[in-house]
This record gives structure tokens, C-alpha cells and sequence, in this order.
């Protein structure tokens, strides 16, 4: 049985093929197009406040691009390869995405070793540095690596004040080169309560480029997506625990983060989802995956619209020219291309 399929399907255009039918003979000159089916819709794009239509075109459309995955995340925009890269948690996997080739592996597997004790031993958040490296969150090795030219992992930190790292999970670089990630303890069976835990908070650290660690927060119980506002004063966390489903905005500077306050709270919603991993537009806006699918949220916090795919979304990525937001569901991925951008890491 096959891993996952490539395809493409348009929500509002994808047509239904019927199997064993004979082959159409070729039309004839000048002949009016063949009827097509009604469509099969993917998903639904929510549409709250009438800002959204600036970001969101009317005839948006998402679709689906490759199925059969275990839990998907991380997804990053790969622009000298022209493709997607991201993780399958519980596939212990890193696949590759592309318009020409399809759905195939990357890295496999992430992790080798031991699994005692460990939750999840995959990678999560992936990210590319200056140079064009992947940068993985890995949650087997407890540690931030990266992928070397000759295909060989280094570790970039793995560790704050003599403690382990608990299960780094997502990752940003600043425009300075320092690396903001959050640290939750979802790689460890037991979480908090594992005996193999070193810590004794969930943090979130910048990482400057001299080697620096610092930790910015540690009194969020699950950090978990994290992104910078455009210009860098605002660092934004996603809360993925159950019992407080929210965004956090921090004041940022060179001194740390400070003034850290709900930015949006999700927690009278039923949808399946927790806040997860999201990404920032060129105005601000946050492309954020949440109960229900990706909520847009202005920089003002107001919640413009919400993409719904139909899955579980655990992650967002800018991709192709910078307008194309890929999606990562559960099972399945998706995009949709948009009136907005944003900036994609590496080259």
C-alpha cells in the first residue's frame, strides 16, 4: 500500500473521473467543450471580517496536493529546489514536495536509537538558515540540528544552562541571524512529569549567532508555533495546551521579551485543533493554525477569516513566489494561493 499519492485537487474546480471508462476520442475541430461534472469541493475559506478579502482572493481555491501521511508539520519553502520540505511526527520522516515530481522522501528515518522514554521521536518545525541549510527540531535527539552540504547533521544547541533541551518543536530565524525556538515536553512520554526531564519549565530561547542561548519566556505551560511581527518588536507563541488554547505577543528587544499578554484566545472553540504552528504576512497578519483550520488574525487582533481544510492544521509555510501558503493537515497537504505575502527563510 502506497505511503501517500500525489494529486491536485481544486476545491472549486476538481473534476470526477470515472474508472474502467474508455478513452474520449480526440475532439474535433472547433467542437464545443464536453460538459463537466459538478465539482467536489475541498474545504471552505470563512470569510468574518471584510478585510480578508484584500488577503484572500474570491475565487481562491485550495487544494490538495499529496495524501497519506501519519500526522504532517514543519512545513518550510525550499526556493533554490523549488519545493516543500516537511516532517511526519509520527513517521519519524522529513518528505519533499514539488509540482514536477510529487510526494517523496527526504530523510528517513530522522531518528535512530533508543525510544525509551521518548513520546515522539520524530523531527517537528523545520526552518533554513542564511546559507540555505535545513534546520530541524528534532524531539528524538532533543536538539536543533542542521543539514551539512555533504548531507551530514550538526548540532546547532541542544541544551540551556547544563539541562537538555525537553523537545524543541518550532523554530524562526531574525533577520540579526538569531534563532527564536520553543522548547514544550512533547517528545517525552510522561511530558512533564518524565523522569528524563531536565527542566523544569517549557521555554522559549533566542539563540544569537555567536552561540548564545537565552531564554526569553518559561512561564507558558505548551510554547509551541512561534513567529516574528515584520518588524521585529513582536514575537508571537501559540499556547497548544489543551486547557488554555491561545496566542501570546511579547514586546521584543535586544534585552529579551517582555509584556507578555493573550494576543487571541481560542478557547471557546470545539473545532479539533489547538494553537500550532503559524506564519506572518508582509502587513502583519497572522496566518495561524488553530481549531478549525488557519485563522487569520490582524495585527490588531481582530479574526479576519478563518481556511478550513477539512483536517486537523498543524502547520503553514510561504512558498512558490511568496504568495502561495502551503498547509500541513493531519494526513494530508494543501495550499492556497493568496492576495498577500510573506517572507520565506534561506537563500
Amino acid at each position: 500500500m502506497t505511503r501517500f499519492r500525489h494529486f491536485v485537487v481544486v476545491a472549486s474546480t476538481a473534476l470526477a473521473v470515472s474508472c474502467g471508462a474508455p478513452e474520449p476520442e480526440p475532439p474535433m475541430e472547433n467542437a464545443a467543450p464536453a460538459p463537466q461534472p459538478a465539482p467536489d469541493l475541498i474545504g471552505e475559506i470563512q470569510r468574518v471580517d471584510p478585510r480578508v478579502d484584500a488577503l484572500i482572493p474570491a475565487d481562491a481555491a485550495i487544494e490538495k496536493l499529496a495524501d497519506g501521511f501519519m500526522f504532517i508539520e514543519g512545513p518550510v519553502w525550499d526556493r533554490p529546489n523549488a519545493r516543500l520540505l516537511f516532517s511526519d511526527v509520527r513517521g519519524n520522516e522529513i518528505y519533499q514536495w514539488s509540482e514536477a515530481d510529487g510526494a517523496s522522501t527526504f530523510i528517513d528515518p530522522v531518528f535512530e536509537g533508543d525510544r525509551t522514554g521518548k513520546r515522539s521521536i520524530s523531527s517537528n518545525g523545520l526552518t533554513l538558515d542564511a546559507e540555505g541549510r535545513l534546520v530541524i527540531c528534532e524531539h528524538g535527539h532533543r536538539r536543533i540540528s542542521r543539514v551539512e552540504a555533504d548531507g551530514s547533521r550538526s548540532v546547532v544547541v541542544e541544551s540551556y544552562e547544563g539541562g537538555q533541551l525537553n523537545s524543541p518543536n518550532d523554530a524562526v530565524y531574525g533577520s540579526d541571524g538569531s534563532l527564536y525556538f520553543t522548547d514544550p515536553p512533547y517528545g517525552l512520554e510522561g511530558l512533564e512529569e518524565s523522569p528524563d526531564r531536565e527542566l523544569d519549565f517549557n521555554g522559549v530561547y533566542r539563540l544569537s549567532p555567536d552561540g548564545e542561548l537565552a531564554l526569553l519566556v518559561r512561564d507558558q505551560t505548551r510554547p509551541n508555533g512561534i513567529a516574528l511581527s515584520p518588524d521585529e518588536a513582536t514575537l508571537y507563541v501559540a499556547n497548544s495546551d489543551a486547557e488554555n488554547k491561545v496566542w501570546m505577543a511579547y514586546d521584543l528587544d535586544g534585552s529579551g521579551a517582555s509584556n507578555g499578554r493573550v494576543f487571541y484566545d481560542v478557547n471557546d472553540q470545539d473545532a479539533p485543533g489547538a494553537a500550532d504552528g503559524m506564519k506572518v504576512d508582509s502587513a502583519g497578519n497572522l496566518f495561524a493554525t488553530g481549531p478549525g483550520g488557519v485563522w487569520i488574525i490582524s495585527p490588531d487582533g481582530v479574526h479576519l477569516g478563518t481556511i478550513v481544510t477539512g483536517e486537523v492544521t498543524a502547520n503553514v509555510a510561504w512558498g512558490d513566489d511568496g504568495r502561495t501558503l502551503y498547509m500541513t493537515a493531519s494526513t494530508g497537504l494543501y495550499r492556497v494561493r493568496l492576495a498577500t505575502d510573506g517572507q520565506m527563510p534561506g537563500l
